[in-house]
């Protein structure tokens, strides 16, 4: 007797949709418990010394440019707007006996760009070769 011969077999599947959902969920649970770390600077160690702070002071030169072109050199004004008056300037603001000095620029930030340039190239001229520039922290 063959109970099963009026009735088609059906064959067996594998049903994927509730495997994706496992799987969907597994992924939020993961990315939900995973802590991601952000550096905002580099960590760096920088080298220690032993040695005794010399008692040399280097000597500096403060060169103040305006939003309208002047120069100021150690508080005193250029006379003349060339690059031959502040190269003279420079030249009478250095101490003869002075070892390295560095030239400190403070340029206003609306001070021309090429003044900026030229304060630099009269301080090449003069043998100044050590140049930094001051800034202001930025207020919030």
């Amino acid at each position: 007797m063959n109970f099963g011969r009026g009735r088609s077999r059906e064959e067996p599947e594998i049903n994927l949709i509730p495997m994706i959902d496992v799987l969907l969920v597994i992924i939020i649970f993961l990315m939900l418990t995973t802590t991601y770390s952000r550096f905002a600077g580099l960590e760096i160690n920088l080298p220690t010394a032993d040695a005794q702070a010399s008692n040399t002071k280097t000597v500096e030169v403060n060169v103040a440019v305006t939003a309208a072109g002047d120069v100021v050199i150690n508080k005193r004004p250029v006379n003349g707007s060339g690059q031959p008056a502040i190269v003279a300037a420079l030249q009478a603001a250095v101490p003869s006996d002075a070892k390295d000095p560095v030239v400190i620029i403070n340029a206003d930030a609306k001070a021309a760009h090429q003044r900026v340039i030229d304060v630099m190239q009269a301080a090449q001229q003069a043998g100044l070769v050590h140049i930094s520039f001051a800034t202001q922290a930025a207020q919030h």
